[in-house]
């Protein structure tokens, strides 16, 4: 097994609820393929250094995580 790092960027148009709703399945994602989720951070709203589908904000989530290879080129997919 490997180590990862991920960050991704939510909608800012979503509720908190929806949020977190949205980084658990793919936390869960990454449980159903075998990974170990080591850490997980919360950056919150940041200003995005350009525009994405019109909107300059973002929720942005940290996630490091073991696991093969095979887990990576499924989530790339």
């Amino acid at each position: 097994m490997n180590n990862y790092e991920t960050v991704f960027i939510l909608t800012p148009v979503l509720s908190d609820a929806q949020m977190k709703e949205a980084v658990e399945k793919f936390k869960d994602l990454l449980k159903e393929q075998g990974a170990e989720i080591i850490n997980e951070e919360d950056w919150g709203l940041r200003k995005m250094a350009y525009t994405i589908d019109k909107k300059t904000t973002g929720f942005y989530t940290f996630l490091e995580f073991n696991a093969d290879p095979s887990v990576v080129e499924k989530l790339e997919a």
